[in-house]
């Protein structure tokens, strides 16, 4: 026995502790865990000895289900912001008829995964920001960015759902197929 079949071999006793039935439910939540993904949490699931299928409905549901969450939180937040923002325009601009400026704070220096990502939004649009994405930062980063951009929600989790799926399932079917060369050599 090779040591990767050995260390998939004590990883799948590891996961044979656990019921089948909770199983899926923590690659669920493997999935809504950012930088984890549903790409990784599947590879998790399929090595512990989880059917392939269920694996990846299970991540790719957790991590969408997470990529909601952050839109809808991230819409009400940029909603809020816009709020606040034409508000103070008003009072500032209405008060004996002078306008008061402020000085921004000095921005901080973008990330190379944050550049990167306007780089392919700019040039792919959002349909390829979001299958792209996932190279350079996690599903629930790139929808919360395109959400505060002005994205319209359900174009970002149309999007999203496709990507979370395409990535899920290539990770799904490679880790299987790596699997299955593993073990019959």
């Amino acid at each position: 026995m090779n040591p990767i079949e050995e260390l998939v071999n004590n990883f799948q006793h590891l996961v044979a502790q656990v019921p089948e039935v909770i199983q899926p439910f923590i690659v669920m939540l493997a999935g809504a865990i950012p930088f984890i993904d549903g790409e990784v949490a599947t590879i998790i699931g399929v090595v512990g000895g989880i059917n392939p299928i269920i694996a990846a409905i299970a991540a790719a549901a957790g991590n969408f289900l997470s990529v909601v969450l952050v839109v809808l939180l991230s819409s009400r937040a940029r909603t809020a912001v816009k709020n606040r923002k034409s508000g103070h325009t008003a009072a500032a601009v209405g008060a004996a008829g002078t306008v008061i400026t402020m000085e921004a704070p000095p921005a901080k220096p973008e990330s190379k995964g944050r550049l990167r990502f306007k780089k392919w939004l700019a040039r792919y649009g959002v349909p390829g920001a979001s299958i792209l994405g996932p190279l350079a930062i996690p599903a629930q980063f790139t929808s919360a960015i395109l959400v505060v951009g002005g994205t319209p929600r359900a174009w970002v989790l149309l999007w999203q759902a496709i990507a979370i799926a395409l990535w899920t399932t290539v990770a799904t079917i490679s880790v299987w197929l790596a699997l299955q060369v593993v073990v019959l050599i």
